[in-house]
């Protein structure tokens, strides 16, 4: 699987759920597999194979600050200083996503999260503060 984000399902019909917690404050998603790849050359201009080396999983949530908030109290409670703190073995993003309403529903988990990145950011005369926080994980499993 390559990468998946929101452009290719209905909101009304996605829940992502982190911490055992469904958010409602997100407003975006992408999750992203990637495999090495490079060709392999002997004799002449052309390759003649292509090898495949390291995975990597990556990704962001798009969440509106009350949400990180939240993420961010959760963490403290558990007795680390924010989400970005929290080991990798505790969290995990679940994914459950329909393209309308009558498709069978597909589910992408992510496990073992490691966020790397907390900005903080505002706007003049928004009606809203989002942040983006990134992430890399040990694997993406889509079923």
């Amino acid at each position: 699987m390559g990468a998946f984000s929101t452009s290719e399902c209905a909101w009304s019909q996605t829940s992502i759920t982190i911490l055992k917690r469904t958010l409602v404050g997100i407003t975006g998603f992408e999750f992203k597999a990637a495999i090495e790849k490079e060709y392999l050359r002997g004799a002449g201009s052309k390759p003649i194979d292509i090898q495949m080396g390291d995975e990597s999983y990556t990704g962001n949530i798009k969440l509106l600050k009350y949400e990180v908030d939240m993420l961010n109290d959760a963490a403290q409670f558990a007795g680390y200083e924010s989400i970005l703190h929290v080991p990798h073995t505790l969290i995990l993003i679940t994914c459950v996503y329909k393209k309308t309403e009558s498709d069978t529903a597909k589910t992408i988990t992510v496990p073992q999260v490691a966020f790397t990145e907390m900005p903080f950011a505002m706007e003049k005369n928004a009606k809203m503060t989002e942040v983006t926080l990134p992430f890399i994980s040990m694997n993406m499993i889509y079923k």
